[in-house]
């Protein structure tokens, strides 16, 4: 099923009161994440850095609170439930934890190969504990319990891990070629289900459900799925549908160049993100440089924004989703070369609105 294009200018918006933060990293940021407690934003960077924002929630005026640094590219962070703690994986095949408050810092590791992806997770049985789930281009899954040196568990994929995500007792993984991994963090060490993916290239992220019900999915084909936990009622629910896409110029432009080809743009979409409050809202961003919000239970497309200059490489919702956190740059598509000093690498807040956080009635 795919969603309509969007053909009214006025399902447009303005980018006029998106807030510029501090534009401190040296290099793209891949990953963005709000703390569960507090009006604090992680952003991990291929510079090596993960830095922390306190956010004013009115204005969104922030100020720099903490700083991780590793040896090598940070490719994903996340906050603990209780906001102390931040984690982030990267290409020196380690987890690094920041306590936020004392700046300590702790290592978890190493993988065989580099952590591309990383989540405290609620596992039960573990005393109330903090754990960190680490997914690795090594092809496992590996918790790690914070009073614990070595790794507690280990579950080997059968690919690569792209993507990850975790919300309630379901954590999602996407790996390459195309594979799908459900766990039921009930029984942490074995596969719920496993599955191809519906889509022909690879997958760029994954989002769980907030109640854990079922996940979204994203490609670099320019295409999205919505996909519920509950095999019986999957074929009423499950979908995909076609985004960030730049249709050919209008024939019926006199700018139009007759003899240039009808061919429709494809971008990667590199986000997709579940609104905390309202969980059938989500956000999808990409390498086209927009940001759109859709409701999965109506089937559309709720807003629309205009491409901020360069590719969106990473988004999150803080805690109550008032702001959409999102930042753009060089999304190295094209390999390091061309990395060039035109493309600055930014983050922003974008003020959530009512009429795009609000599901469509019936």
């Amino acid at each position: 099923m795919a969603y309509s294009r969007i053909a009214n200018a006025s399902v447009l918006g303005s980018l006029a009161k998106d807030i510029s933060l501090p534009e401190d990293a040296q290099d793209t940021i891949s990953s963005v994440s709000w703390s569960p407690v507090a009006d604090h934003l992680a952003a991990a960077s291929w510079d090596g850095k993960v830095r922390i924002y306190d956010v004013n929630a009115g204005s969104g005026a922030a100020r720099g609170a903490a700083l991780l640094a590793a040896d090598g590219p940070l490719l994903d962070c996340d906050w603990a439930e209780d906001g102390t703690l931040v984690v982030a994986g990267g290409a020196d095949a380690k987890a690094h934890i920041l306590h936020v408050a004392t700046s300590q810092t702790a290592t978890l590791g190493p993988h065989a190969k580099p952590v591309r992806c990383v989540r405290f997770v609620k596992v039960p049985g573990s005393g109330g504990a903090p754990i960190v789930a680490t997914g690795s281009w090594d092809r496992t899954v590996k918790y790690w319990d914070l009073r614990q040196r070595d790794a507690v568990a280990t579950v080997t994929c059968c690919e690569r891990v792209y993507a990850m995500d975790a919300a309630a007792t379901l954590l999602v993984v996407g790996t390459a070629a195309q594979h799908l991994h459900l766990i039921d963090l009930r029984n942490p060490s074995v596969f719920l289900r496993s599955a191809d993916t519906p889509f022909k290239s690879q997958t760029r992220a994954v989002a769980a459900f907030p109640d854990g019900a079922g996940w979204g999915i994203a490609s670099i084909e320019g295409r999205c799925g919505i996909n519920v936990l509950d095999e019986a009622t999957a074929s009423d629910n499950n979908f995909t549908f076609r985004c960030h896409r730049t249709p050919p110029p209008d024939s019926s432009s006199t700018t139009t160049i007759k003899k240039q080809p009808k061919t429709t743009q494809i971008w990667a979409v590199n986000v997709i993100q579940f609104h905390p409050a309202r969980p059938t809202v989500f956000v999808t961003a990409g390498s086209d440089g927009t940001y759109h919000f859709w409701d999965r239970i109506a089937h559309s497309r709720l807003k629309s924004y205009p491409a901020v200059g360069a590719p969106i490489t990473a988004a999150a919702f803080s805690r109550d989703g008032a702001w959409l956190a999102y930042a753009s740059g060089y999304d190295w598509h094209a390999g390091a070369a061309a990395n060039t000093p035109s493309t600055h690498t930014k983050l922003a807040l974008h003020p959530v609105t009512v009429e795009e956080s609000t599901p469509k009635k019936g």
